[in-house]
C-alpha cells in the first residue's frame, strides 16, 4: 500500500470527507492535524506549493491536492492505482 499523509484541521468537513473516502478504500494514512500547529501548517504550505486550505493530501510523497481532487481521482478510476490497490 502507498504511504498516505493528510493534513487536517479540527471540525473540517472536507477533511472528514477525504478521510471517509480513504477509509472506504481500506487505506492506511497518517493524519497530521495542523489546527494548533503553526510549524506543521507552514510545512504543509511549503510541501503543497502554497496550498493553505485543508485537507492537503500526499500519496507516496506526491501532492494530489484536497478533498475534491481526491474525489475526482476516484471518479476517474485513478485513485486505486495510486493507493496500490489496483
Amino acid at each position: 500500500m502507498a504511504k498516505i499523509e493528510i493534513y487536517t484541521k479540527a471540525f473540517c468537513g472536507y477533511c472528514a470527507r477525504a478521510k471517509a473516502l480513504l477509509d472506504r478504500k481500506g487505506a492506511d494514512y497518517q493524519e497530521l492535524d495542523v489546527t494548533m500547529d503553526r510549524a506543521g501548517f507552514e510545512a504543509m504550505v511549503e510541501r503543497s506549493n502554497g496550498g493553505r486550505t485543508v485537507p492537503q493530501i500526499f500519496i507516496d510523497g506526491k501532492h494530489v491536492g484536497g478533498s475534491d481532487d481526491l474525489a475526482a481521482l476516484e471518479a476517474k478510476g485513478q485513485l486505486d492505482p495510486l493507493l496500490g490497490a489496483g
